[in-house]
């Protein structure tokens, strides 16, 4: 089948390009890069001709600096996505592949002995500058352990880029109801790789370590360095979207009129600390330093299950964290 890939030339999609290829798949491609903007309907409605899926990657990422870059993330993100939707509905393209994010769900899942499961608020700036980083019961106040989230966790954006990844999927799904189409979101856990952006503000926490041991430097872990993740390679993303290609091009696990989200993720969570110093050990550089530094904006925990994804698109992660960390340590 014909796919368009949206932001091609980027960390994800330009591995997305390739898969779709291997499994014989005609790629067409739209990049800002190659001067080509997904907000510009004239030109999404000349890539889309002939396509039966998009596969839409086209994003700002990161979670922001500061409330100036809001004007930016609402136009990539939700002004692009809006004006591909539209081109869609145009053209009678009626199937969509969408890159969601772990981080629409803002922390994650949390039980407390006494009221179950529960969903902390974010946390105060007085907390985290006192060291005190772990939630608390939003109801009593006590210790909560941090449990796996799944697809129908409630929305709970707690950055920019977090709300117009929740802008993308409310649209998306709005589309789908209008036009009869099909929608899978692929909400990516914490993506690493090859290619990965890395010396930028953006830049994901495994880019920026990798960065600090090439000048030498120690990684500089913030809070205590127990953060838990779930860090999945960016080749395993890649083959959960062309699963998703497939899936929702034959009709499979992606009834029409609906979005369906799905995690992508290993299953197999580890903190930001022992990615820290897998990556030094691999690299052969100095060992992380924890620093006690926080951002405004961080959750503590987000760990996924992807039951939903092994069970409706048959997506199991391959690369494990040892052996991705180690290719990732000396080859970008």
């Amino acid at each position: 089948m014909r796919v368009l890939v949206t932001g091609s030339s980027g960390f994800i999609g330009s591995h997305i390009g390739e898969a779709l290829r291997d499994r014989g798949h005609g790629v067409r491609t739209i990049d800002l890069r190659s001067g080509e903007d997904v907000r510009d309907e004239a030109t999404v409605i000349r890539c889309l001709d002939g396509v039966d899926v998009v596969c839409h990657q086209a994003a700002k990422v990161g979670l922001g600096l500061d409330v100036s870059d809001l004007p930016d993330y609402a136009s990539v993100n939700v002004l692009g996505t809006a004006v591909l939707l539209a081109a869609m509905a145009r053209v009678g393209c009626d199937r969509l592949v969408l890159a969601s994010s772990m981080v629409v769900y803002g922390e994650g899942a949390y039980d407390c002995e006494e009221h179950g499961r529960v969903r902390p608020g974010p946390r105060a700036e007085a907390d985290l500058r006192a060291g005190r980083f772990e939630p608390r019961c939003p109801i009593c106040g006590a210790a909560v352990t941090p449990g796996t989230v799944a697809e129908d966790a409630p929305m709970d954006p707690r950055n920019a880029y977090a709300d117009t990844k929740v802008g993308q999927e409310h649209l998306s799904a709005s589309w789908a109801r209008s036009t009869g189409g099909s929608v899978i979101a692929l909400r990516y856990h914490n993506v690493y790789g090859p290619r990965m952006p890395r010396d930028t503000p953006y830049a994901g926490v495994a880019a920026i370590f990798r960065s600090s041991l090439e000048r030498g430097e120690a990684p500089r872990v913030f809070e205590d360095g127990d953060q838990r993740r779930d860090f999945v390679h960016v080749r395993d993303v890649a083959g959960a979207n062309v699963l998703a290609v497939e899936s929702v091009s034959s009709g499979g696990d992606a009834p029409t009129g609906e979005l369906t989200p799905y995690n992508v993720a290993s299953g197999e969570p580890h903190t930001i600390g022992e990615m820290a110093i897998a990556l030094a050990k691999a690299y052969g550089g100095p060992e992380p330093v924890v620093t006690g530094e926080y951002r405004l904006g961080d959750v503590r925990h987000i760990v996924a299950s992807p039951e939903r994804a092994r069970s409706g698109l048959d997506f199991r992660a391959s690369v494990s964290f040892e052996e991705g960390m180690a290719e990732f340590a000396v080859r970008n």
